[in-house]
Formats: structure tokens, sequence, C-alpha cells
């Protein structure tokens, strides 16, 4: 059986050449839009809404409407020559993502002519009016007018995927089952009636010089031929009465496509679709010839091929598009990366010890209640002494006094020039390394620093019970900058006072004009 190829490849590539400078971009639908849910789907809808159900309910899908034209060719006994016009049209409905139905009708007609002559034609009881000692040889022939009608399932090929949203270029594939009716007819007669006896013997023995291949042959006898068909081809079994003299029959068909889509509602399809058909004479003839010149009976079904390139509509108000052109995972990996729907939990940050630092980042989970801390919730030891500061009653004890105590209290040892000299004098002399005070802007209160250093001051104070000192500012010579200055320097005092329990009376401040930084206090021996 004679099976004619076509260049599947050139008619792709000429179509992406067009279709795909077209932009458009690939949409989905929105899962909270309950106006695309069928009344059947809403329980399921409200579930997933109310977060009780994971799942969103499927959305109502458009129908498809397509019509296409192509090339309509017959596989059979019979060469075909180049193949004919033929039509479609058909509606589809998508049940999931990968699968689809649709129902199609097809119009088709195909022509086919040998080019090597018969000689064993008395078995084509179509042929009978070639019965004469000179009529040795026929050259087979038909036109074919074929419709089907029939529903097929089609898979979606490359509509789910992983790591890019929906593709414009859909691959599918698909089968179907459906009832084929056909009619065909020879071209055994002239105009006249007569037989091509004459144009079949001349045609036949020809020199092969004139005719060099089998294109010079066909075109001989295409020249020499009228179009008119007349004569009935052989057939067997059932004839439709209610759809003329046409054959009816049963028939399967697989196809495979491409389809681009150009907007949300239009896309364009090419397909190659194959039809096999439960009989041997869609092209009137059901032997061949075998090399000795012997007819064969064949029990091949014959078949036929349609190329078409179509345009499908999308149907439908309050749908979405088809479900085979939406990728179901964009709404799992849109939630993953941005949620919109998901519960998530408020999250809580415990605190165990109260120190401001989340235990999730605290090294110190157990300070104790009021202690100053560092960034990562550890105690703080300005010092560095390895007694943190609420035990150290020496906050800042110096590198050569360490180590301390359990207080945080060092022992400075005894500078080499005063190791020889015998006992002091009765009255000690005062300590004077007191540190200065700094205040920012127009501010009054004592900042923790400063704190820190009245605390030394207060701890030095107590181990020279005669000493006192003087607290120094240095403000501007406006009245403004003169009484703050005396609140600072009383702020100061009052701190020594009240907070170390120094007697006021070993505490004078003073304000100088133009004395130094005037936003600088200075602590000084008397």
């Amino acid at each position: 059986m004679t099976i004619k190829k076509y260049p599947l490849l050139i008619c792709l590539l000429l179509l992406t050449s067009v279709t795909f400078s077209q932009k458009s971009k690939v949409g989905g639908f929105n899962v909270f839009d309950s106006s695309v849910i069928t009344r059947k789907g809403k329980p399921q809808q409200n579930e997933f809404l109310n977060n009780s159900y994971d799942y969103p309910a499927k959305p109502r899908s458009q129908w498809e409407l397509g019509v296409s034209g192509g090339l309509a060719s017959i596989s059979g006994d019979v060469s075909s020559t180049l193949p004919a016009f033929g039509f479609a049209a058909h509606v589809r409905k998508s049940l999931g993502y990968v699968f689809s139905l649709r129902l199609q009708y097809l119009y088709g007609t195909a022509e086919g002519l040998n080019w090597q002559a018969s000689e064993n034609y008395s078995h084509n009881s179509a042929w009978g009016n070639y019965n004469s000692v000179n009529d040795r040889f026929v050259y087979y022939n038909y036109k074919n007018k074929t419709q089907d009608l029939g529903i097929q399932g089609i898979f979606n090929l490359n509509n789910i995927r992983f790591h890019k949203d929906q593709t414009k270029l859909l691959l599918y594939t698909g089968f179907g089952f459906g009832a084929t009716v056909y009619q065909t007819k020879i071209n055994a007669l002239d105009a006249s009636g007569n037989t091509y006896t004459n144009l079949f013997n001349q045609v036949y023995n020809t020199s092969p010089a004139v005719y060099k291949d089998r294109k010079d042959i066909i075109k001989a006898l295409t020249d020499g031929m009228d179009d008119s068909y007349e004569t009935d081809a052989q057939s067997k079994g059932k004839k439709s009465s209610l759809l003329g003299d046409n054959t009816l029959r049963f028939s399967s068909t697989v196809l495979a496509g491409l389809s681009y889509r150009l907007g949300k509602r239009l896309n364009i399809a090419l397909e190659d679709r194959h039809t096999f058909v439960k009989d041997d004479l869609l092209d009137g003839q059901q032997y061949q010839e075998a090399p000795i010149g012997e007819a064969v009976l064949t029990s091949n079904w014959d078949s036929y091929n349609y190329l078409s390139l179509g345009l499908n509509f999308n149907l439908g108000k309050n749908a979405v598009e088809p479900l085979y052109w939406l990728n179901p995972l964009n709404y799992a990996y849109s939630e993953l990366n941005n949620p919109k729907h998901m519960k998530l939990p408020k999250p809580i940050y415990e605190d165990g010890d109260g120190d401001g630092v989340v235990d999730q980042l605290d090294r110190e989970q157990n300070t104790p209640a009021g202690s100053a801390v560092d960034t990562h919730g550890v105690t703080l030891d300005t010092d560095g002494d390895g007694v943190p500061d609420y035990k150290d009653k020496q906050l800042v004890t110096p590198t050569e006094c360490q180590p301390v105590d359990a207080d945080g209290v060092g022992k400075c040892p005894e500078p080499e020039c005063c190791k020889n000299i015998k006992a002091a004098a009765a009255t000690p002399e005062c300590p004077c390394d007191y540190p200065s005070l700094t205040f920012g802007g127009s501010s009054t209160n004592l900042s923790t620093d400063a704190k820190r250093m009245l605390d030394n001051i207060a701890s030095k104070m107590k181990a020279n019970p005669t000493c006192n000192i003087n607290i120094n500012g240095y403000p501007e010579t406006s009245k403004a900058s003169q009484a703050n200055c005396q609140k600072r320097a009383s702020v100061a005092k009052m701190y020594l006072v009240e907070k170390q329990g120094i007697s006021a009376e070993r505490i004078a401040t003073n304000c100088e004009v133009g004395g130094g930084d005037k936003n600088t206090v200075d602590v000084k021996c008397q």
C-alpha cells in the first residue's frame, strides 16, 4: 500500500514565522474569583476560602469552536496525485488540565492516478467497458469525496510546567472514533462515452526516451483524459440511502498538532490527522498488481490523511480559558512565593529573663532582673575584670589593679618610688583624677556613662573621708546658659548625695563663664 509523505516540517516553519510576530501574554485565573465556579463546585470553593480544604474548586472553562482548511489525501492501492482540498469544523471542551473531548466534522476530496499500467483490471467490475483484445492495459484512477463525523480525546503534552509560567505554544496528541461516508468515482470514459484504449496503449508503448520518469507519464495521461469521473468505483457493503450514493463505514483516528496562543480568546493550530476506515475501497481498487502481472487481493484497509491549519475561538461568559491553556501549578507557586491565602501563625518572641533580648538570641538566659546587658543578652562588665557590673563595687578597675576580688575591687601594686618611703603623713593626699561629665545639647539629665563616672567618684570619696570636691561648669554669658550650668552641677551633686550617700558639705558647685566647654562639667578635688 502506497503511503504519501508530506513536508510537515516546512509547514511548521512557515506557521511559526508568521505567528511568533504576535505579542500576547499568557494569563491564568484568580482562584479567589467565585464567579467562575460552577454551582456544583461552590461548597468546595467555600471550604477552600475558609481554609478548611486545601484545594480550590475547578473553574468553569470556555468552549472552543474551531474551523480549519488543509490538504486531504488517501493512502491506498492507487497512487495519490497532489493532495486535494479539505475543511473541518469542531467544538471542544476541556475535562481537565490535560484531557479534553472534541467533536469534529470533516469534508475532503482526493484524487489518484497510477503511473504504471495494470492488466488484471477484470477483477474490478468498474472497468467492465474494457474487454476487447486491444484493451490490454488500463491506468487505475479515482476521485473520492469523504465526510467524517467523530469524537476525539485529546491529551496536552506541555501545559503543566514546573519552572515557567504557561507556554504560548501548546503541543497535543489524541485519538478518536467516528463514522465515515464516502463516494468514489473513476474516469473510465471520455465525454463521448468511449474508453481511453488508444491513449492507454499509446502511453504504454511509447519509448522510455519520451517519458523519462513517472511525472511525464502522469502528465501525458492527464492531458489526454477529461475530468468527468463518470463511473461508480467498485464498492461493497451497505450504502447510506440518507446520504445519497455513499458508503458508510466506522473509522478510527490518530492526530497530533500544535497550537499557538494569539490572545485570550484566539489561537491558531497546525494539525495532522490520519483516519483508518474499515474498508479497502476508498480509492475504488481492492487489488494490487504483483511483479509477475497477477492481481493480488489486499486485506489492508485504506486510510486518509488531513493536514490542516485552523483558527480556534474560545466562547463563554463567567468562565476561564479552556483548562488545557492553563498551568495548574501557577497558584501553588504564587502562594509559596507571596502567601495570600494560607494562615501564618503570629510570631511569639519569648524573653524568659526579661532583659530585652529574645531567648533565640540570648546567650545568657538567666540574667538577674534589672541588670544591664549587651545586644547578646550578656550582663555588662565595663572594666572587663570578670565581675558583672551589677555585682561590681568598683565599676572601673584599672588593668594593673586586676585580678579583683568577688566584689570587683582590685588591689593596685605599690609604685616603685614609694616602696622605700616610710609611713605616709597622718593626713593622706586627696585623689584628683576625677573624670569630666558630658551633657548633650541643653540636656540636664545624667547619661548612663555619667552615672558610672559619678559612682567611681563616690567610691574614691568614700575611701578618703577627708577629701572634698568641686563640680565646675563653663556656661556662656547668657542667663539661660548660666542657669543650665547650675542645673547640671546640681544634678551631679544630688546624685552623689542621694544615690551614693556622700555628704553635701563635701561637694561645692561653681559655674565659670568661658572657662571651658559649655557641655562639659569637671570634677576637681578641693
